[in-house]
């Protein structure tokens, strides 16, 4: 019986160093233009721009990733191809800030102003405000061919139409990107791979706060290899969008031609 015992110990001890040592597998996912959507969250001056007013904790990293020009990469590469674009913008309007509790990072958006509008038929002050689109993503986000979904409230696509216009438009995959890695971008891979889409994200088109101890593009970073389908570079995203096949889901163009933009936001 002790034999037993011990041969058991032995098989136990195998199995456990054998799980403790697995390779976590990365499924891939092959890009199609029929049925695969760039999702790019919060492309707004608040978070992008040095005059935001979050650049002070998302700067660093924003510039270490060089998120902005990898984001701007991708609108590019998605928008000739004719690959479908959505964004899902961050507002907050006057009946948002009387919200009887909030979440940690809730209150501080609140307190800082943070993609502050008039209010959701106003469209007067948002021009180069901080709820604004970065100046030169505009040529991609104000096509009229680019899904721009209602506004998420917290961090999550739960609160807006995103997968409603995905299902809809017959998008079963998505390559994500945008701000900030932890917060938005984080919860709309966990809500899209909940919802059933094969997710792909592009860490280094994202970026994140890095106060004291907490760095918040680490944390992403983690929770995207343990649960998207796959991670890839900007670089990777960019030759799995120039060689995807399938039918274009809109017309492609470049900025030069561009099709009218659209007049509000």
């Amino acid at each position: 019986m002790k034999n037993l015992y011990a041969f058991i110990a032995i098989l136990s001890g195998v199995a456990i160093t054998q799980t403790t040592h697995a390779q976590l597998p990365n499924l891939g996912m092959d890009v199609d233009l029929s049925d695969t959507a760039l999702v790019i969250t919060d492309p707004q001056n608040d978070f992008l721009s040095p005059d935001g007013v979050t650049w002070g904790v998302v700067g660093k990293n924003v510039t270490e990733n060089n998120t902005v020009e990898h984001i701007g990469q991708l609108f590019a590469s998605a928008k000739a191809r004719g690959m479908l674009v959505a964004i899902s913008p961050h507002y907050y309007y006057p009946h948002d800030h009387v919200w009887e509790h909030e979440g940690t990072l809730e209150t501080l958006m609140h307190k800082i102003g943070m993609f502050d509008r008039e209010g959701p038929l106003v469209t007067d002050g948002v021009e180069g405000s901080g709820a604004d689109w970065l100046e030169h993503y505009k040529p991609y986000i104000e096509d009229e061919s680019t899904l721009v979904t209602s506004p998420h409230k917290v961090y999550g696509p739960e609160s807006n139409d995103l997968v409603l216009q995905l299902r809809k438009r017959g998008i079963s995959k998505v390559i994500l990107g945008g701000m900030s890695a932890n917060l938005c971008t984080e919860s709309h891979m966990r809500e899209l791979m909940e919802q059933g889409f094969q997710v792909a994200v592009v860490p280094d088109a994202t970026g994140a706060a890095i106060v004291d101890e907490f760095d918040g593009f680490k944390a992403a970073y983690i929770n995207y290899r343990m649960i998207a389908n796959t991670i890839w570079s900007t670089e990777e995203a960019l030759e799995k969008i120039r060689t995807a096949t399938g039918e274009p889901k809109v017309t492609p163009f470049r900025p030069e031609t561009k099709s009218p933009a659209r007049k509000k936001r």
